[in-house]
């Protein structure tokens, strides 16, 4: 059973998974907001671009790859971005970023997972979005982390996950921001390496 996650928990996700997990997807889904035509006749779809992104950072907290809509797969092939959705339309996951662990280079200490929404949207204006892990061996959802109770802003810093004593942990950060991509948060993201 899926935990919904609040800011600042911190949890083990082989042990939430109840088994060693090598392959993870964080899932980020959201709807396209209806809203009213000319005099409140009608109803259009606006357009809603959020984007998950994955920064992979060394022992040092310096940033060694970044996985994005412009980088779908890491230099090292351990990370990869299923694409880039513009608009939220569609049922499920609308972007993922699958993780395959045991494929993580040793050198690399921790990902950092971003949401930004490249088209400005406030997160109170995007109905029904939400990020997820989900072990990939079973399509069992691990953790869930709801955004669209975050306000007026338009990015976040989800979430770490970090090598600790030989297994993998989630950090679930939560911390909310304004930014259109993930590097206009690198100063808030070092803080929390």
């Amino acid at each position: 059973m899926a935990i919904n996650l609040a800011k600042g928990q911190k949890i083990s996700l082989d042990k939430e998974a109840g088994v060693t997990l090598t392959k993870v997807v964080m899932g980020l889904g959201w709807d396209a907001v209806k809203t009213k035509g000319f005099l409140g006749f009608g109803s259009k779809t606006q357009d809603i671009d959020l984007d998950a992104s994955c920064i992979m950072f060394d022992e040092k907290g310096t940033a060694v790859d970044a996985i994005w809509f412009r980088q779908l797969r890491s230099k090292d092939g351990s990370v990869t971005h299923t694409g880039d959705n513009r608009t939220g339309d569609g049922d499920g996951d609308d972007e993922q970023i699958v993780v395959e662990l045991n494929k993580v280079p040793a050198t690399v200490k921790s990902l950092i997972f971003t949401v930004n929404s490249f088209t400005g949207q406030s997160f109170s204006q995007i109905d029904n979005a939400t990020c997820r892990i989900v072990n990939a061996a079973n399509n069992q959802e691990v953790a869930r982390f709801n955004l669209s109770t975050l306000g007026s802003h338009n990015a976040q810093i989800m979430a770490k996950l970090y090598r600790h004593n030989g297994e993998w942990k989630m950090h679930a950060i939560g911390e909310i921001s304004n930014g259109r991509t993930f590097s206009e948060l690198m100063p808030q993201i070092i803080p929390h390496l």
